[in-house]
């Protein structure tokens, strides 16, 4: 049976090892997105009701984040 050399076989190994190292950390960070995704979602929703109840509260209106002031929007 015929083989390749030492080196070209210690190549390949290398090659292969580093393929698996990134698609193991592609695998953690689709994992750490996932998440990430989730929180975003729920800190959107947590947004909408604030939104909602500050439109009880005040009416129609836009809120400047720097300093609290806001404008009423006109419908």
């Amino acid at each position: 049976m015929s083989k390749i050399t030492e080196e070209e076989l210690e190549q390949l190994k290398d090659q292969e090892s580093k393929k698996s190292a990134i698609l193991h950390d592609l695998g953690v960070l689709e994992t750490q997105k996932h998440s990430l995704l989730h929180v975003y979602a729920a800190i959107q929703e947590e947004q909408n009701k604030s939104k909602v109840e500050l439109e009880e509260k005040y009416g129609k209106i836009n809120v400047d984040l720097s300093d609290g002031s806001y404008e009423t929007i006109e419908e």
